[in-house]
C-alpha cells in the first residue's frame, strides 16, 4: 500500500496536525515510459505555508483533499523509461507519498559520490541555489562589505553567511538561541550573532555589531527584524527579500514603518527573489557549490526527522525554530 499525506484544511494561523490527512492507496501499475520511485528524503520548507492559502501567488496553491508536494529525493525501484535505470537516485518536486509514479519529467539524477543524498535537497539543492544565485544577482558582494543575515542558522541563511565569508565580507547573523549563535560562529564562520529572542532593541544590536552599517541584508523573516535592518542600511545598500517566516501565520496584515525616505535618501535596492526564476543558472551554481564543499570552504547542517508519519510535525516545527540548518524527513 502507498501512503499519502493530503491537505485536509487550510490552516488559520499556525498549522496544526489536524490540517493534514493520511490515506493509503494501492500502487499504480506502470505504463511504458514511467518509473516507480521510492521516497528517501522529504524537504519541509517555510514557503509551503503560503501554498496552503487559497490565494494567487508565484506558485499554485495546494488543493484541499489532494497531496502536498515538496522537494524529494527518491530511488528508482522499477523503470519503463529508457532515461532512468533501477537504482538511480533522483530529485524533484513530488507529492508526499511513500511511492510515486513519474514520467521522469522534472526529475534530476543525483549522485551519492558528489554528496550524501540529503544534501541534494539542501546545500546542492534549492537551498544552496537560493543562497548562491540571489547573492550573485542581487547582493553583488564586495570584499570588506558588511552582510547581515536573518534566519542565519537555517539552511539558506547559513549558506549565505558562508558565501559572504568566502567573498571577504564581515558577516553578522540573527537567530533564535545562543546555541544557534554559537553554531553560526563555530561551524559556519560568522563573525558575530544576535539572539533576537533575548535582544530588547534589535536596531541598536545591529548598529553595535555592524559598526560600518549594513551593505547587504539577506532577509528570511521580514517583520520587525527587517525594520531594524533598514534603520541600519548603508547608502547603495541591497536588501534580498527571500522569506518572511515571521508573517506566514498572521491572519491580518501587520503594519510597520514606511521605508520610502530611506530608499530614496540612501538609494537602496530591495528586491524579492524566487529561485525558480533562475533555472538556467542552476548548473554552474551547483558546480561552484560542490567545489566549495569539496575543498572545505562550505559546510552544512541538517535536522533529520525519521518516519513518513512525522512529515507534518517536522513542517510545523519550522515555525518554532526547532531546526538547525535544513529540515528533512528520512523515509527509508
Amino acid at each position: 500500500m502507498n501512503k499519502t499525506i493530503l491537505l485536509k484544511n487550510r490552516p488559520e494561523g499556525r498549522p496544526q496536525l489536524g490540517d493534514f490527512k493520511f490515506t493509503e492507496e494501492e500502487l499504480a501499475t506502470l505504463k511504458e515510459g514511467e518509473l516507480l520511485l521510492k521516497t528517501k528524503f522529504v524537504s519541509v520548507d517555510p514557503y509551503l505555508r503560503g501554498r496552503m492559502r487559497d490565494i494567487p501567488s508565484y506558485i499554485e496553491p495546494f488543493k484541499l483533499g489532494e497531496p502536498i508536494e515538496s522537494g524529494i529525493v527518491a530511488e528508482v525501484v522499477t523503470s519503463k523509461n529508457k532515461n532512468f535505470a533501477e537504482g538511480d537516485f533522483v530529485s524533484g518536486m513530488l507529492p508526499w507519498k511513500t511511492f510515486n509514479v513519474s514520467t521522469g519529467s522534472g526529475l534530476n539524477k543525483v549522485s551519492e559520490e558528489l554528496a550524501p543524498l540529503s544534501a541534494h535537497l539542501g546545500i546542492l539543492g534549492l537551498t544552496g541555489l537560493t543562497a548562491y544565485i540571489s547573492l550573485d544577482q542581487i547582493g553583488h558582494l564586495k570584499k570588506g562589505e558588511t552582510l547581515l543575515v536573518s534566519g542565519a542558522s537555517g539552511a539558506v541563511g547559513s549558506t549565505v553567511g558562508q558565501i559572504g565569508k568566502i567573498k571577504g565580507c564581515h558577516v553578522i547573523g540573527i537567530a533564535g538561541s545562543d546555541e544557534k549563535i554559537n553554531l553560526m560562529k563555530e561551524k559556519f564562520g560568522f563573525d558575530a550573532g544576535i539572539n533576537y529572542k533575548t535582544t530588547q532593541n534589535m536596531q541598536q544590536a545591529i548598529s553595535e555589531l555592524c559598526a560600518n552599517g549594513v551593505d547587504v541584508y539577506f532577509d528570511n523573516v521580514g517583520g520587525e527584524t527587517l525594520d531594524a535592518a533598514m534603520a541600519n542600511i548603508n547608502k547603495n545598500g541591497r536588501v534580498i527579500s527571500c522569506g518572511a517566516i515571521s508573517l506566514y501565520n498572521e491572519t491580518e496584515t501587520p503594519r510597520g514603518p514606511r521605508y520610502e525616505s530611506i530608499l530614496i535618501r540612501k538609494t537602496v535596492l530591495i528586491q524579492g527573489f524566487l529561485v525558480r526564476d533562475h533555472a538556467s543558472k542552476f548548473g554552474p551554481a551547483i558546480q561552484q557549490l560542490a567545489d566549495w564543499l569539496k575543498e572545505g570552504s562550505l559546510t552544512y547542517e541538517e535536522t533529520i526527522v525519521e518516519g513518513f508519519e512525522n512529515i507534518p510535525q517536522a513542517f510545523i516545527d519550522l515555525f518554532d525554530g526547532k531546526n538547525k540548518g535544513k529540515m528533512l524527513v528520512k523515509i527509508y
